[in-house]
Formats: structure tokens, sequence, C-alpha cells
């Protein structure tokens, strides 16, 4: 047994520890963010770490007054919004039959879907059926290939698990079919995975820019992590910033951290919204008693 005195001092260790994580996490943000908003001289001498030095907002002007990074960010937002929303109704529609244990061939399939999430093709046969299908360089193949996370579909199946039988075979007596069911019962039931899921797909969808470096060959349908990346690529030295439009002499340092915080500020707003969904939302939809 852990005495009363023993529990303080594990509650010390505890938030310690916790602080120590926390600092370390917001350390390379609190960098970033003083980077882009110094002067490029004290950039170029190293000389800014944790604090700000000769306060400038010129990165940021020159990032906000430039249409390819304005016009990235909504499309990113547009390609976000869209992916996550048809991420959850492929989720929800392939997690729901799951449930049933009528359902014939249910080991077999839940099988077959297990087995995607650890062996796949590989990117070149990917890339090939994407060619075949006339899906290469359109809009819709930064969303539909990758539209279905396995692991996503596992975390929801086993929410549903959670929800009482004794409802749907309720439903069932009074006439109620399967959509009439996942739409009356399971989903406002499902509040907290649907929310936690959302959040997944949301932010890996913001942050992805695999699938668009390897299938997307436009340019004005570059997602805002790819113009990043090849912006950051695209630096030579630190005093130009020709090849992305830039011609102010040394901004290239304050100008990359600009972009990146531009970039990573948005979707850093929608974890407040569905936090209090979040931990009750994997913690019950990961285990099945």
């Amino acid at each position: 047994m852990v005495n009363a005195r023993e529990s303080k001092y594990l509650d010390v260790i505890f938030i310690t520890v916790c602080i120590v994580i926390i600092i370390v996490c917001l350390l390379p943000m609190v960098t970033l963010l003083a980077r882009s908003v110094s002067s490029p001289e004290y950039l170029i001498r190293n000389q800014v770490t944790l604090w700000p030095k000769g306060f400038t907002l010129d990165a940021y002007r020159y990032v906000l007054t430039d249409s390819k990074y304005t016009w990235s960010l909504l499309w990113t937002t547009m390609l976000t919004v869209a992916g996550t929303l048809l991420s959850l109704f492929m989720t929800t529609l392939a997690a729901f039959p799951l449930t049933y244990d009528k359902l014939k061939g249910r080991t077999i399939i839940s099988s077959l879907i297990l087995f995607t999430m650890y062996f796949n093709a590989g990117t070149i046969p990917m890339y090939l059926l994407l060619k075949d299908i006339g899906l290469l360089n359109k809009p819709l193949v930064l969303i539909v290939p990758y539209c279905l996370s396995v692991f996503n579909l596992i975390l929801m199946r086993n929410y549903f698990y959670t929800i009482p039988a004794s409802l749907r075979e309720s439903a069932e007596m009074d006439g109620a079919g399967p959509v009439r069911i996942l739409l009356s019962i399971y989903i406002p039931l499902s509040a907290p995975i649907i929310a936690t899921l959302a959040l997944f797909y949301a932010v890996g969808r913001w942050n992805g820019f695999s699938d668009a470096l390897m299938f997307m060959n436009k340019r004005e349908y570059f997602p805002i992590q790819l113009l990043l990346y090849n912006l950051i690529n695209a630096v030579s030295s630190l005093e130009t910033y020709s090849t992305e439009g830039f011609t102010q002499p040394g901004l290239s340092e304050s100008l990359k951290a600009a972009a990146i915080m531009f970039a990573t500020i948005p979707i850093l707003f929608v974890y407040p919204w569905l936090q209090k969904y979040f931990i009750q939302g994997v913690t019950l939809g990961a285990i099945k008693e």
C-alpha cells in the first residue's frame, strides 16, 4: 500500500515529468516563432534562440501577400474538410456492418481488412493503378486513395461494440432497418469516437504531402505542406528567396519560419474543440470488454 506521503512524492514526480515533457514539446514552436519575427541579420549570425531579436513582421507580410501561399492554405483547408467528411463516412459504413454477429463471412472480412493494415502492394503499384483509372494530377487523387484508415476503422468498430445490443434489438423489433438504426442510435451515441477520428483524419490530411509529391504535378493543387517542403528545399542560401518569388536579401530563414508557422497554427485551433471527446473516444474505442 502507498501511504499519503509516498503518494504526494509520486504526484510531485509525475507533475515534474509532465512539465518537462511539455517544455520539450513547446521549445521547437517557441524557437520557430522567435525566428519568424526576428531580423535577418540576427538569424544569419545565429543569435536567435527562444527570444526574438530585431522584432519585425516582414516575413509574415511577404507570406500573407503572396497569392500562392494564401491559395495553398485555402486549398488545403478544402482538402482537409472534404477528406475528413469522406473518411468519416467511409469508416462508419465499413465499421457498422462488422458489429452484426449474423453477418456472413464477418471473420474473414475482418481478417482481410486487418491484413491490409500490415501489408500493401507499395507505391509503384499504387501509382500504376491511379494512372490506369485516370486520377493522376487530378484533385481527387489527394482525397480518394487514402480516405479510409484500417486503424481508425478498428477503433470505430470496437466503439460500436460498446453500445448495448439491446438498443439495436429493440429497434429491430419496432421495424427499424440497419440504416435507421445507424442514423438514429449508433451515430448519436458515437460523438466521442467520431470527434476523435475526425481529429485523426484532419491532422493527417493537413500534414500530408507525400501523396501530392508522388501523384500531383500541377502546382495549383499543391497542399500547403508540399509547398513548404519545396520552399525549404529550394533555399540555396541565407540571402535570397528568389526561387519562390522572394528577392529581398537576408529573408530566407525568417521566411521559412514564418511559412511553417503560417501552416501550423490553423490546425492547432481544431484540437481544443475536440479535446473533451478525445480521451474518451480513444479509450472506449480501443478496448472491448
